[in-house]
């Protein structure tokens, strides 16, 4: 890791990796922006989380999304400003997103400017220009822009990108790039990508890369001890108690973990038996077209579940 990363933006703690002199992109002295992509729920949070967990259904959506604390002109209150970010003409910027909305995963792009994504999660890539990017819940993604237009008001969008039936707050929050020594000049203005645009959000993965140069080669094992096949999903399964008679769950491998009543560590170090199994599954226990149509049966196992590895393995 080389960079300040805030351990994803569901922990009340952090860990701070300072960046080293002379890394790539910080030989070029960029002065730094930080963006914190949020949500913004009229109600208490935890009453949210708590109704969801009564009722079996997934938390209700987010009142706004922000850009810094601001949501940016809303349809019942167009008169709310946004962020307002202050740029120098020909100076560049090295701008810290970070993701810190509940389960969102999210677009963000600004008016005229092409960003430069040098850095994800604390992991440097091959640097790449994109017009948009796409962060997850708690990541971290750095990018360079070039302020290298003579001068006018950018507008800012970040949106959610909706990969799941899952509902999700479609508002978009708006902050403003401005050139310093504009002033009553008009914003220009840019449109956010489509909820469901998974070719726009494949592009950006698809450009993801290790830099894999002499300084920072790529050092993949060729012995593998386990070959490992995760499947991330959601199911449904029965609950007398909720709405629906159902709650959706998440899975993996088509296991849905059961929290433990004693430290998984704990209960390994000395040897207590009954707190879990190490049946894990490292592969899905059946096949199917995971990015296609589901299978019919929803349901899921539930377990405490574990999957052994040697040391050093």
């Amino acid at each position: 890791m080389h960079t300040c990363l805030w351990l994803k933006g569901h922990c009340p703690w952090c860990y701070c990796y300072l960046p080293k002199i002379g890394l790539p992109y910080l030989s070029q002295s960029p002065k730094e922006l930080v963006i914190i992509l949020g949500e913004w729920w009229k109600s208490d949070v935890e009453a949210v989380i708590d109704e969801a967990t009564q009722s079996g259904l997934p938390p209700n959506i987010s009142d706004a999304h922000t850009i810094n604390g601001l949501p940016g002109p809303v349809s019942t209150c167009l008169s709310q400003e946004g962020f307002n970010f202050l740029v120098e003409p020909g100076k560049k910027y090295l701008l810290r997103i970070i993701n810190a909305a509940l389960n969102e995963e999210l677009f963000f792009k600004i008016a005229g400017h092409n960003l430069t994504v040098v850095e994800v999660d604390a992991a440097y890539v091959k640097p790449f220009e994109t017009e948009t990017i796409l962060t997850a819940p708690g990541q971290t993604t750095n990018v360079i822009l070039s302020a290298n237009l003579e001068s006018g008001k950018y507008l800012m969008v970040t949106s959610p990108y909706m990969d799941s039936p899952i509902l999700v707050n479609n508002n978009t929050a708006t902050a403003t790039l401005q050139y310093i020594g504009t002033n009553n000049s008009s914003t220009t203005f840019t449109v956010p990508p489509p909820r469901n645009a998974t070719s726009v959000a494949k592009k950006f993965m698809d450009s993801l890369r290790s830099l894999n140069s002499k300084r920072y080669p790529a050092k993949v094992p060729m012995k593998i001890d386990h070959s490992l096949f995760f499947t991330i999903s959601l199911g449904l399964n029965p609950c007398e108690s909720c709405y629906r008679g159902f709650r959706i769950v998440a899975a993996i491998n088509n296991v849905t973990f059961v929290m433990p009543s004693v430290s998984l560590l704990n209960a390994h170090f000395f040897n207590k038996s009954g707190v879990f199994t190490d049946d894990f599954p490292g592969n899905p226990p059946y096949a199917f077209d995971y990015t296609g149509i589901p299978p019919e049966n929803l349901r899921t196992m539930e377990g405490t579940r574990l999957y052994r590895l040697e040391y050093n393995s």
